[in-house]
């Protein structure tokens, strides 16, 4: 199973943990703002040690280290700014010392250096401008599945965010949403099988089937129906284009905030069930209910079980995907998020806090948990009704 983003959480120490825990792939495609001191303080070294110290006719070589450096570091530009430097100060020194250095062979070598530097530098930079252009359209296509959530949307009060393993493509099989319908609030969240583009496809036929069904739909049996199609036809159709495909799966969690603002319809698509956190404590809404999407045919069950569950005033459920209930520590355990949130629940400070506050420290718990160090994608959503709206 794998991830999807959305709301920057308010402890951006346990975010950058979770996100910045694995060297990055191409960090020799980056351009770091301050990279042109490795080589210009190697540069001042060399030429120190040349100046008061070693005074052999090889020392300049290192020299040629310089531009090198820069290649990996900077700008085509500053890449060739500092061969010129190294060309000067290695002429200069010949001149103070003259001696065999002064063959054309040296200058030569010198130059092919500084120019395959240079070359370096502008194929590093091309190939970083690539990525980023990738980066941005997983990025897009993302948006797409997962949008933006405003405070209050639906009327209710939200926080989501997303944790991806794969900090560079960004690519995963996680969703959610949370709509704004004639009928209520509804939520989704869920996982869709495996990674990469094509559970990203999958994951926006789910997310996008939902939305429609979820919007104009009254009966959350029949949004459950449509939901379930969708992901059929499109199975249906990458199997007509790709014979190898393979039809995949998903589990979710859909959550239809009722009008009596006092109870909620739950689906759950083998999924693992939400948590609810409030005065009651801590409990577990209905999970694993119905078989995961994509596996109605197979299976030959009925409409969807839909379960109608109290929600009391004051209650947040919380929606993780597998991401966060399988992260493991260096011992191998697994995060103990039931346990955690009675802990967090049993503390006077965490009564009425927000959805936001909520995701904030479970984040921060999360990195505490993994060293920074995330195995899956891990989605998190945070829903209660807004004040206004409760009793």
């Amino acid at each position: 199973m794998s991830g999807s983003p959305v709301e920057a959480p308010r402890e951006p120490g346990a975010v950058r943990r979770l996100l910045g825990r694995q060297v990055p792939r191409f960090s020799l495609l980056r351009v770091d703002r301050w990279g042109w001191l490795v080589p210009a303080v190697f540069l001042v070294v060399v030429a120190a040690v040349r100046y008061w110290g070693d005074s052999s006719e090889n020392i300049e070589n290192w020299l040629l280290m310089v531009p090198l450096m820069a290649a990996a570091l900077c700008t085509p530009w500053v890449t060739a700014t500092f061969g010129g430097l190294v060309l000067l100060v290695n002429r200069l020194f010949i001149l103070m010392e003259p001696g065999p250095n002064l063959r054309v062979e040296s200058l030569v070598l010198e130059v092919c250096v500084v120019l395959l530097a240079v070359l370096v530098a502008v194929l590093r930079s091309q190939a970083r401008a690539y990525v980023l252009r990738l980066q941005n359209a997983v990025l897009a296509a993302r948006e797409v599945v997962v949008r933006p959530i405003p405070p209050g949307w639906g009327g209710v009060e939200s926080a989501t965010a997303y944790l991806p393993a794969d900090t560079e493509s960004r690519m995963g099989g996680d969703f959610l949403d949370v709509l704004s319908t004639p009928h209520g609030a509804r939520v989704v969240l869920g996982d869709v099988q495996g990674k990469g583009l094509a559970s990203l496809s999958t994951a926006g036929a789910v997310v996008g089937a939902f939305r429609e069904a979820g919007y104009h739909e009254r009966d959350m049996a029949v949004v459950a129906a449509r939901v379930e199609d969708g992901l059929r036809r499109h199975n249906t159709l990458l199997a007509a284009a790709d014979a190898r495909h393979e039809p995949r799966l998903a589990t979710a969690v859909v959550i239809a905030f009722l009008a009596d603002e006092r109870h909620v319809d739950v689906i759950n698509f083998g999924h693992e069930g939400p948590l609810v956190l409030g005065p009651r404590g801590v409990r577990r809404l209905p999970q694993e209910e119905n078989p995961p999407l994509g596996l109605a045919e197979l299976t030959g069950t009925g409409p969807a079980r839909i379960s109608r569950v109290l929600l009391e005033p004051g209650e947040t459920v919380l929606l993780v995907t597998d991401g966060v209930t399988e992260a493991r520590d260096r011992h191998g355990g697994f995060f103990p998020l039931t346990a955690w949130a009675q802990k967090y629940w049993t503390t006077g400070s965490s009564c009425g806090e927000s959805p936001s506050t909520l995701l904030d420290r479970l984040m921060q718990a999360l990195a505490d948990h993994t060293a920074g160090h995330l195995n899956d994608d891990a989605t998190l959503l945070a829903v209660r009704r807004t004040a206004a709206s409760r009793p």
